[in-house]
């Protein structure tokens, strides 16, 4: 269970990036959908190329799980009907379904997708990470957490926590 800090270098629980046992050592594994076909609207820099649910899902859908050597859409955590985006109201919201009810690596996983946004989306954009509705035991706390700017900001200032988000937010090798 993740625990709950009044700071955000005591927001992460339990082990994962190579540490400790697995919570889930089975998971299921989903097969990665198709990359997007470029248009050439898109590629044409005259004309303007609003923010859309699959350009953010291509953002986040490549992020590394905590705990095994599997992105976040193949352990079907991210899925693109669950993001909405409003580009003219500057809103994204991406709701994620950790693998297990318990997961301890829920709030990692929520702050390793709110950081990519920040820091691939324009400052205009809000942006709201939150768990699946009714998938996880702590899904009250963990939204909290990941609502909360003060906490986010300071989860960001443990060198440590950074380095864990950095290794999910890498390319694997």
């Amino acid at each position: 269970m993740p625990a709950v800090a009044s700071s955000g270098s005591a927001m992460m629980g339990g082990g994962g990036m190579g540490g400790g046992l697995l919570e889930n050592a089975n998971p299921l594994i989903y097969e990665r959908s198709g990359d997007r076909p470029v248009t050439a609207g898109e590629e044409d820099e005259q004309v303007p190329d609003s923010i859309d649910a699959r350009e953010i899902f291509d953002l986040i859908r490549s992020i590394n799980d905590p705990e095994h050597p599997l992105t976040l859409e193949e352990l079907n955590v991210v899925e693109q009907v669950r993001v909405q985006v409003s580009d003219s109201e500057s809103t994204v919201a991406v709701a994620f379904t950790p693998t297990i009810p318990h997961c301890s690596m829920a709030t990692l996983i929520g702050l390793s997708i709110k950081v990519k946004l920040l820091r691939s989306l324009p400052q205009r954009f809000k942006m709201d990470v939150h768990i699946t509705p009714g998938t996880h035991a702590s899904e009250h706390a963990v939204n909290k957490q990941l609502a909360d700017k003060e906490r986010v900001a300071a989860a960001l200032e443990n060198t440590h926590l950074l380095e864990v988000v950095n290794q999910c937010l890498s390319a694997r090798s």
